[in-house]
Parts: C-alpha cells; structure tokens; sequence
C-alpha cells in the first residue's frame, strides 16, 4: 500500500497509540546509543523491535546475550520478556509506529562529514514505510541535515511531515559508564519538523526519559547537540595545550587544575589526556566547520581546538620516545605495552580511542605493541586499524619484560602499586601515578 492511500487522520492514529502505550518502536542501530534506547523502551512497557545490518548483534540479542559490557545479559533477557526483538529485515519496518534511528555519522578521509550509515538506513527502511510512523534521527549531525536530507526522502513516498507522517530531531546524550546518569535521567532536547510533529515525538519519548526539553526547530536541536560537544573539545583543547606548556616549564598540569578548582566560581576543570575518544567529542566538531563553509563562516576557534586534540597522540609518542632514549634505547624494536584500549575509564567502548592511534604510531616507528584491557579482552574490529592481539594479563613478570608502558586509559581496575614496582618504565599520560617514582614520565 502507498502511502497516499493510507487514511488522512493518520496523525491521530498514531497519536491515540502512542498515548495508550500500544505503539510500536523501531530501533535502527543498535550499538552504544541505539541499543540501551531500545531496552529502556522495553523496560516501561513499549514492545521494541531493534534492527542492525550486522547479524553477529541480532543473533546475540536474539539469543539473550549483550555486546556491550555495562548491558548485562539480564538486561536483554528482561527486554526479551517484554517482547523486544532484534532483526536485520527492514521490511519489518511496516510493524512499527516509530523509527528511531541511531547510526554512526563519522568523518570521511578528508575530515568531512559523512552521512552514509543515515542515508543507507533510512533508503532501506523507506520502501516499507506508511502513514502514520514517526521518525527520529539522533544521530550527530550538522544543523539542516533532518530537513535537507530525510524529509525530502520521506516526500517520495509520499510521506509529508506533519500531515502523514512526523519527523524530528533529538539528539542522543548516552554518556557510557557515567553511574549517575542513565538514559531515562538524561533530559532529552527534541526540536520537530512542524508543531505536530514536536508534539508527537515529546509524547513518544515521555514514556521513556524523564525530562523533555522541546526547542522550535530541528536545525536548533542539531545545533544543541554540537553545541554540547564543541565547548567539550575546545575546553579540553585548551587544557591539552596548557599541558604541553606546562611541562616545557616543569610544572605538573594536574596540580594546577585541582588548585584552580578550589575557586567556588568561574572556573570548570577539564582533564588534560593523549587525545580525544569516543563517536562524539572528536567528529562532531568538524560538523559545524564543514557546514559553516556554506554560510561564508570559518570556524577558527573550533579548528584550532581540534587541531590542538588530535595532536597528543603524536605528543605521546614523542614522550615515549624522548624517555626511551634517555635509557638507551630506541622505539624501533623495544617492547611497549599500551595499558587501556578504550577511550576512557571502567568502560569497553574504544571508538576514536586516542589509545589505538598511540599503537599505530609506534608500531609505525619499529615498536613491538601490546595491550592490557580489563575490558576489552580481544582488539575489535574497526575500518582503520587491525591489530591481531588479545589483552595481556599484567603481572610482576609480564610487566618486567617490556621496555616501556604507557598507561592510555586509567581503568581503575588496573593495578598501580604493581605498575609502579615492576615496570622499567611508565609514560603516564592520564596524570594518575602521582608520587615521585622514578620510572614514572608524565606525558
């Protein structure tokens, strides 16, 4: 059936069962954003069909099981009980009221946005649409992308927002192993097409988060989310850059910015690190740069930041390099083991992980590379960089036979009193080691 012959209080219909809690949520995307939306779905009552094109996920789901660590089986076990199903058939996507669509939006090699993973789910999922469904993007992207790419897409089918169908934007807030804030507590921004759409997603979305926070448009929730991401970098730039000067001069960044803190007011402490990580803070920002170009803006202060964070891996590197070589040896056939894979503490999630780059440049450099993770036992599989390794078990023994560790991530269930005594050598670029050890580099 097309759409153009579905009835014309299709809106309505949708409306009454979001109301009564009969609607149906699509899920697309089912990686660190996607997949605890749709368990939360689940959890308040909502029967939840997820889909991912990779069926590894699905039969995992399906069998009970989770890939992602702070998800336990349980978790997907309760959800199951509750009807959720995960699927790569996007001709399911007829069953649903709602299509939520949570993909990656990286960068192509130029540095430039790439939205392929949302043109590729929606394409998929628009020949099975009908009147009726809503659509959210969440997906990071530059402010126009959810008027200028999936509306025009949705109108070949005949689908016009606000009339027979809804379409928004509410941006994703997934913070991953933050104990304090889940995905309900997270106040959720949306902005809507028209007012019916805005309405339509708000009620859609208040049985599952907590707080709402509507903006007029889908172009000021897109920018919202940069927005959030972009004082991030450039906040974390800055004090990336204060590190370097500091330590020119001698001074242990670490100790200034907890004495800066102490003043109640006007001053937020950002962590000084080897780089930026996770999908968000590293990508998000050349968003708005590449968009901006259209409107004659350059984006000088937000480049000089970005430029600034992907920088410190190299600046690890040369500190490795540099305490190397004031013991004698070389990077070029030492043994360097990188402690932490993912791209910040106590969780497994290791996109744009600062950790992966440092391995790659000092592989690049001779250096025989290994890796100790508590919680990624296996290195995954990702579209720049293959290394065939497993997590190595750190012990007085493993430790004393490397040239030198550098500790990338601070997991707190890393042993530092063990650090400390058996490693010939530590480059510490997360500030944890903090006595005055003598095998400790700060970096």
């Amino acid at each position: 059936m097309s759409a153009d012959s579905a009835p014309t209080d299709s809106l309505a219909a949708l409306q009454s069962r979001i109301a009564d809690g009969s609607a149906i949520v699509g899920v697309y995307g089912l990686g660190y954003v996607g997949l605890p939306l749709a368990l939360r779905f689940a959890e308040v009552g909502l029967k939840v069909i997820g889909f991912d094109i990779d069926p590894r996920k699905v039969e995992l789901l399906n069998a009970g099981q989770s890939y992602i660590e702070r998800l336990t089986p349980e978790h997907i076990q309760a959800a199951r009980r509750q009807g959720f199903q995960a699927t790569s058939d996007f001709a399911r996507t007829q069953e649903v009221d709602a299509l939520i669509i949570c993909v990656p939006t990286p960068l192509n090699a130029h540095r430039e946005p790439d939205l392929s993973f949302i043109e590729g789910t929606i394409d998929a999922a628009l020949p099975h649409m009908r009147a009726g469904q809503l659509v959210s993007l969440e997906s990071t992207t530059w402010p126009g992308t959810t008027d200028e790419v999936l509306a025009p897409r949705l109108r070949t089918r005949s689908l016009s927002p606000g009339e027979n169908c809804a379409l928004v934007f509410s941006p994703e807030r997934e913070d991953p192993g933050n104990p304090h804030y889940g995905t309900k507590d997270i106040p959720k921004v949306i902005g809507g097409t028209t007012p019916r759409c805005l309405a339509l997603g708000t009620a859609l979305y208040q049985h599952a988060i907590q707080t709402m926070v509507p903006v007029s448009s889908t172009r000021a929730a897109e920018m919202t989310k940069l927005l959030e991401n972009i004082h991030r970098s450039v906040n974390i730039g800055l004090v990336n850059e204060m590190k370097i000067v500091a330590d020119k001069m001698g001074i242990n960044i670490h100790e200034v910015i907890e004495a800066a803190a102490t003043k109640p007011f006007g001053f937020v402490p950002y962590k000084p690190g080897p780089g930026l990580g996770g999908h968000c803070i590293p990508i998000d920002p050349f968003y708005l740069t590449w968009k901006a170009r259209e409107y004659g803006v350059n984006t000088r202060f937000i480049e000089l930041a970005g430029e600034i964070n992907h920088y410190m891996p190299h600046w690890v590197v040369g500190k490795v390099a540099d305490a190397l070589n004031d013991r004698g040896k070389a990077i070029k056939g030492s043994r360097i083991l990188v402690l932490g894979l993912a791209y910040k503490k106590n969780i497994d999630d290791t996109r744009e992980s600062p950790a992966v780059e440092i391995m790659d440049l000092l592989q690049a450099k001779g250096a025989h590379i290994d890796y100790s993770d508590p919680h990624v036992p296996v290195f995954p599989r990702k579209r720049d960089y293959h290394f065939d390794l497993q997590s190595v078990p750190l012990s007085a023994q493993s430790l004393a036979g490397y040239d030198c560790v550098v500790l990338a991530t601070d997991h707190d269930g890393f042993d530092y009193a063990l650090l400390e005594d058996h490693s010939p050598l530590i480059v510490d670029t997360r500030g944890r080691l903090k006595g005055a050890h003598r095998n400790v580099v700060a970096a």
